[in-house]
């Protein structure tokens, strides 16, 4: 819907034009407007802001600003899962082609995509990345808590850079907030760095000066690509930078599910069922262990009044769980009621 436009008015329904903002708020405080007050502005009509009055064709009444709302984030949630989906293909793809090369590669593709095979090349490759940074890096960390080790490892290379004025942007998912490691993490980086979470993210990422990125070959990580192609590295911040638009600052709270009784990770949980996924694939996509995964599991289908899995389905349905969060205006104050007896 966002991406509708008209000769005279192009824009979509998240930037409405003047003409089109005062028509359609009017619209909204009287519940309808006439025909003929909307025909400078038939950017509604085709936006789907306004539709015909059954009862008065002379008349237009107008969709609710809640439901335009869940439209538009649907949109947004769609599009950036369709995106990560492209970024998944377009690494394998880019994989598939350097393996074609073999000698006859030039020197310029070598360069553009790197194979480092081994933690020994690919640490001395961020090693050398990092001493040529001079301003920013831009990093998704997916996975739940970060364990010392890890935080350790790359702890020199971010001291490093601090003290060179880089600015450091880092992506986690919300299970992350919970490791008192990573806070203390950011609390030694100071204004260097900052980090913002998301239900889930995509696969690790680092990004040196928008030139040069790695990215994991393989699923043990011990292989790594190293892209210095210039369109490549531009999509990859692009990605990058959506993904920091939707996402929450470590310091900022979760926002409240809006639901009685349902946590913000039962929320994400909920919507990964709906879309089919089994437990093993919905833990390892918010960085959970598959024993915590059931046990929120379990514990939504309590809240929910489900007495089996097809029945949670249901519930997570009849309570909005089944897609991206919703405004607090569209969520119901509690969960439903359970089944009496007759009802089933």
């Amino acid at each position: 819907m966002a991406g509708h436009r008209t000769e005279a008015h192009p824009h979509g329904a998240d930037r409405l034009c003047d003409a089109g903002d005062r028509v359609y708020s009017r619209a909204v405080r009287r519940g309808r407007v006439s025909r003929a007050d909307a025909e400078s502005v038939p950017c509604l009509v085709e936006l789907a802001l306004l539709h015909p009055d059954p009862d008065d064709m002379g008349w237009l009444v107008p969709t609710s600003p809640q439901e335009v709302m869940t439209r538009l984030l649907r949109e947004m949630h769609d599009h950036v899962a369709a995106t990560q989906s492209r970024m998944g293909k377009a690494v394998s793809a880019f994989e598939w082609y350097a393996a074609l090369g073999g000698d006859a590669r030039s020197p310029s593709e070598g360069v553009a995509i790197r194979v480092l095979d081994g933690l020994p090349r690919i640490r001395a490759a961020m090693d050398e990345a990092t001493e040529a940074c001079t301003s920013e890096v831009l990093a998704v960390q997916p996975g739940g808590i970060r364990r010392e080790d890890e935080l350790s490892e790359g702890l020199p290379r971010a001291l490093a850079l601090r003290r060179r004025g880089v600015r450091m942007r880092d992506l986690y998912t919300h299970v992350a907030r919970h490791g008192q490691g990573l806070l203390n993490y950011m609390e030694l980086m100071g204004d260097s760095a900052e980090a913002r979470t998301l239900d889930e993210v995509t696969e690790r990422l680092i990004v040196f000066d928008r030139t040069v990125a790695f990215i994991p070959a393989s699923p043990d990580r011990t292989i790594a690509l190293e892209l210095r192609h210039p369109a490549l590295v531009d999509y990859l911040v692009t990605v990058f930078e959506r993904l920091w638009r939707l996402a929450i600052p470590l310091t900022a709270p979760l926002p409240d599910t809006g639901i009685e009784g349902i946590t913000h990770r039962e929320r994400s949980i909920a919507a990964l069922l709906a879309e089919g996924h089994q437990d093993a694939v919905v833990a390892e996509r918010l960085g959970i262990s598959v024993r915590t995964c059931r046990a929120h599991i379990a514990r939504l289908s309590e809240t929910l009044g489900a007495a089996s899995r097809t029945q949670l389905g249901v519930r997570i349905a009849q309570a909005g769980l089944d897609g991206p969060p919703r405004s607090p205006e569209l969520q119901p104050l509690t969960a439903p009621a359970p089944e009496s007896p007759t009802d089933r």
